[in-house]
């Protein structure tokens, strides 16, 4: 006999339907998945064997077949356990259930339990867009599930059981669908503020543009100067997540099998902080089966990368293109899959191998050789991508001991929303969400500057040896600098103080 579910694949982000058809017929017994199946999902035969005898149903004894179509996409993991089995107790008629308008996913135990499932969102949201009426998820990932309900009619059932959905698909038992999930932005309680640093002014304003305008800030200063901490407080000054900007990055986090029943969507951006020892492959993604990196996992939120020369080469040089283009290409043999990445790269970094290199009090113990090779492990043109270069100095004494407060993480915020509230409104309808993201074209539109401010520009392109994408990048600043004082147009000042964060880093990186 033959019967067929559907269910659902993915391929990058975006999820596609995958029917499951099963034949049993006379022969030699036997249990064949056909259709490009991972090891996952030939294994597949072990678990619904298992949970056939261990519901109480007859396993067929006959030759079965299960295919997975289209069969020239490649499947993986195990979310088609609990398909093959439903079409498998109709095709050897053992239920006279009915599955149309209805999608399938999850794992099984041997016991017929469901267990949670990767990319259950954007599986989701393919059911929504084709018009299914019904999702079938593991309970574990309901609240997931049920972050895109809305209006229409489609509605999502968590499962704890797989004797659960056959008796509810016979009108045995009732099932309550999930309600949808109601999104509220928050921050975490007690997270990191800004008035917790005592001093660096000018770095803590370096740092209100970069979140004003999305900008990438490379931070450069002796060892107990603040870097981290300062960066560990970008998320506090940063405007909430949009419901949309929440689905992206969720999806994102759901492939990569990062979220929990109890944090079913990301309700404030992603902070990632990977370790220095990270592969090329930990930051832009990759494996056989290619998964989110830590690139893509901080879409739309900060991407930290602390001692920054320590970093590997080609992990360095893997951020390059992602910087550029705000998405990451993984190729393989199969074909080409592509994740967003618009994050913010914020970079810390010592000046060299001791930390004290232009210290004012603290003598340098390194060669000057070992300091250039030190500071050439960061390459010109992934230099040229970071925005903003900001000197952070050592820490004064008065500042430690003084027992003023400084201004909260909730002050700055309000600005850089202001700020981010007029970028809105000017790239309206466009896929430009911020001043960082701008393109030639809109450069050339919105940062039009005075003959006087020309001809400063003019001379530090020269005195600078600055390149193309470095005279945008200063025109970008300066066009953020100018939305957080409220300004239509881009004044001599606010080139000026744009000029500072990209010339701070010659102290160092002229040797």
């Amino acid at each position: 006999m033959y019967a067929s579910i559907m269910s659902a694949g993915l391929s990058g982000l975006n999820a596609y339907p995958v029917e499951v058809e099963v034949d049993t017929f006379r022969g030699m017994p036997s249990f064949e998945v056909v259709g490009l199946p991972d090891a996952a999902i030939r294994e597949s035969r072990d678990r619904v064997r298992a949970a056939f005898k261990n519901c109480g149903y007859e396993f067929p004894v006959q030759k079965i077949t299960v295919n997975l179509a289209p069969a020239d996409l490649k499947k993986s993991g195990p979310l088609y356990d609990l398909p093959i089995f439903l079409a498998l107790l109709a095709a050897s008629g053992q239920t006279a259930a009915t599955f149309e308008d209805s999608l399938f996913l999850g794992e099984l135990s041997m016991k017929g339990e469901l267990r949670r499932v990767q990319g259950v969102l954007p599986m989701t949201i393919l059911a929504r867009e084709r018009g299914y009426s019904r999702v079938f998820v593991p309970e574990e990932n309901e609240r997931e599930a049920s972050a895109v309900l809305g209006d229409g009619d489609l509605e999502i059932y968590g499962v704890r059981h797989v004797s659960q959905v056959v008796e509810f698909l016979e009108n045995i038992r009732e099932l309550s669908p999930v309600p949808p999930l109601e999104f509220k932005p928050s921050s975490t309680p007690g997270q990191p503020d800004m008035a917790d640093v005592r001093g660096q002014e000018f770095a803590k304003r370096a740092l209100e543009i970069a979140a004003a305008g999305s900008h990438n800030a490379l931070l450069i200063g002796p060892p107990g100067s603040g870097k981290s901490m300062l960066a560990q407080r970008i998320p506090s000054i940063l405007p909430d997540l949009t419901f949309e900007e929440a689905i992206e990055t969720t999806k994102i986090h759901s492939v990569a099998g990062e979220l929990s029943n109890d944090q079913p969507i990301l309700t404030e951006r992603p902070f990632r902080a990977p370790h220095h020892t990270v592969s090329a492959a930990g930051l832009s993604g990759g494996g056989s089966v290619p998964r989110p990196g830590e690139i893509s996992l901080a879409h739309n939120g900060v991407l930290f990368l602390d001692e920054l020369p320590e970093f590997s080469r080609s992990a360095m040089e893997a951020l390059r293109q992602p910087i550029e283009t705000g998405s990451v290409a993984i190729s393989r043999a199969s074909g080409t899959l592509s994740y967003p990445c618009r994050m913010m790269v914020i970079a810390a970094m010592n000046p060299c191998p001791c930390g004290y290199y232009g210290h004012p009090s603290r003598r340098c113990s390194c060669t000057p050789g070992q300091i250039q090779h030190y500071l050439s492990r960061i390459s010109g043109p992934l230099l040229d991508r970071l925005d903003l270069h900001v000197d952070v100095a050592p820490v004064e004494f008065s500042d430690l001991a003084s027992s003023g407060k400084a201004e909260s993480s909730a002050g700055i915020k309000k600005r850089v929303e202001a700020a981010h509230a007029i970028q809105r409104r000017r790239f309206a309808g466009t896929e430009v969400r911020c001043n960082a993201q701008m393109t030639a074209g809109m450069v050339e539109a919105f940062c039009t500057v005075s003959a006087e401010g020309t001809r400063l520009l003019e001379r530090a392109f020269s005195q600078l040896g600055m390149s193309a994408r470095g005279y945008h990048r200063i025109l970008k600043v300066a066009r953020t600098i100018a939305d957080l004082e409220g300004e239509a147009d881009i004044q001599l000042s606010h080139l000026s103080e744009a000029l500072q964060y990209r010339s701070l880093d010659r102290k160092y990186f002229s040797r």
